[in-house]
Formats: C-alpha cells, sequence, structure tokens
C-alpha cells in the first residue's frame, strides 16, 4: 500500500464538522456500528415540517411513499416548461438510477460528494483508489461531483429528504425496533475498500452499494463481505422509492466508514 503523510491521508482525515451532529471520527468508528444512535440532517424535518407531519400520521408504507413521491415532484418540479420547451431538471431519482448504472460516474461523485457534506465522511475510491488530496483521483472526483448536469434544483437538499425519509419508513414500517441490517457485497476488488490484515475492519467508500440477499452478492464477485450495517447508515433501498430508481434487486446504499466484516472467498 502507498506511504502516506497522514496530514494528507484520504483514509485517516474526514470534514472535522458535518451536518449529523455527530464528530466525524466516531461516525466512521467500527465502534459506532457496533452502538449507532439515530441520526438527523440539520434542519431537513424542520424545513419540511409539513411533509412530515403527513408522514408520520400515516398507516401503511405504500401510503408513505406516494405521499413522499408526491411532495417530491411537486416540490422540485422535476419536468418543466420554459420557453415552450420541456426543460430537465435534477432529480434524486435519475442520480440513483445513473448510479445503479455506473457508482463511479458523475452520479456516484455526486453521491459520495453528498455524504461527504453531510456525514463528513471523504470518499476513498472514485474510478480508482483515492490516497491523497491534490492527486488526479481526488481531483477527478472533485470535478465530476461539481458537474452542472446534477448540481440544480437542490439536489443535495433532495438527499438529504431521501435520507430522512428512508429512516422514518425503517423506524416506522420495515425495521421497527431493529439497530441493525445483516447486508452483503460481493467484489472481486478489495481495492474498493482500506483493508487491516490485523483485524476484521474494513474501511468502505463513503457511500457503497449492499445487498440483503447473500445469492445476491455472489453474482458480482468471488469475495463475499457480510456486514451488520446500522440502519442509521441505510441512505436507500430497491423498495423505498416506485418505481425503484437503483437498478440491483435488494440493492441498499449504506453510509461507510468502518465495518466489521466477516469474508468467504469461492
Amino acid at each position: 500500500m502507498e506511504t502516506s503523510d497522514e496530514s494528507t491521508s484520504i483514509a485517516t482525515s474526514g470534514n472535522s464538522s458535518n451536518l449529523v451532529g455527530v464528530p466525524t471520527g466516531l461516525l466512521a468508528s467500527a465502534s459506532f456500528n457496533d452502538f449507532p444512535i439515530p441520526l438527523c440532517i440539520r434542519g431537513t424535518r424542520e424545513t419540511h415540517a409539513a411533509l412530515f407531519d403527513s408522514l408520520n400520521k400515516t398507516k401503511e408504507f405504500n401510503e408513505a411513499r406516494r405521499l413522499f413521491q408526491k411532495y417530491m415532484n411537486s416540490r422540485y418540479g422535476f419536468e418543466r416548461k420554459r420557453n415552450g420547451a420541456r426543460r430537465f431538471y435534477a432529480s434524486y431519482l435519475q442520480v440513483l438510477e445513473d448510479w445503479g448504472f455506473d457508482s463511479n460516474g458523475q452520479a456516484g461523485a455526486v453521491l459520495k460528494g453528498w455524504v461527504e457534506s453531510r456525514f463528513g465522511l471523504f470518499p476513498t475510491f472514485h474510478k480508482e483508489p483515492i490516497r491523497r488530496f491534490n492527486s488526479p483521483a481526488w481531483i477527478t472526483y472533485v470535478e465530476e461531483k461539481m458537474s452542472s448536469r446534477f448540481n440544480n434544483n437542490d439536489i443535495m437538499e433532495q438527499f438529504d429528504l431521501l435520507y430522512e425519509f428512508c429512516q422514518l419508513a425503517m423506524l416506522r414500517f420495515l425495521a421497527t425496533g431493529k439497530k441493525h441490517l445483516r447486508l452483503y457485497r460481493g467484489t472481486n476488488d478489495m481495492k474498493e475498500m482500506e483493508q487491516d490484515p490485523k483485524s476484521a475492519i474494513v474501511r468502505m467508500n463513503n457511500l457503497a452499494s449492499f445487498t440483503r440477499e447473500r445469492g445476491i452478492a455472489d453474482e458480482f464477485g468471488d469475495t463475499i463481505i457480510e456486514a451488520e450495517v446500522p440502519v442509521v447508515k441505510v441512505l436507500s433501498f430497491n423498495e423505498l422509492l416506485m418505481p425503484h430508481a437503483l437498478q440491483g434487486e435488494s440493492e441498499y446504499l449504506v453510509i461507510g466508514g468502518d465495518y466489521r466484516v466477516k469474508a468467504s472467498y469461492y
């Protein structure tokens, strides 16, 4: 592994501030994942109080997700007419769909940038390992996360709302009383993770795809990573939205950091 100055190492760094009220170093740690506490993105539920008041009154999950998507369509107007022509504005659904095709494309950079700004966690992989600030890999990531294709229409706020809706749906309908979900990730390329050879801890990229089905993970690589993922670190999953924006079956988007894992090899 490339050696690097601690002051410029992506793997050992994070933003000193974030929007969830938990120190970034703690949030990134395996200890936090062992004993998670609730997280919320500052100001989101307060700014959209009417939405969350209505969501809290729903009695079924399908009712809640219909209400959420109706609100998003109304507030952000993803397709509008301007000067007689239709113009499309950045949509969280399109970003998720593009992530499903290529997590290392522009949409992937935008999502990793959202995690960086809200949770303070820097990405460790985008097209290639990101070892140092100002490296070509870091510069590529920064350029793509600022892409004008997606950075309009309050795209970061859209993902704030998605995260908060996901947490509400988990708490009320889908994972009531649970703090963890057992999820799996298949890979043939461990370069996307920083691994401590002396322990069963891996540093996941700041946003990573998992699945709840081990059989599906088998399709993506010979190494199967099994982790107990905190519910509070789930951004989205297939069944959360109608229609499904994520491409893979049973796919979960998970906030990264250090995870205690079990690895199986075939």
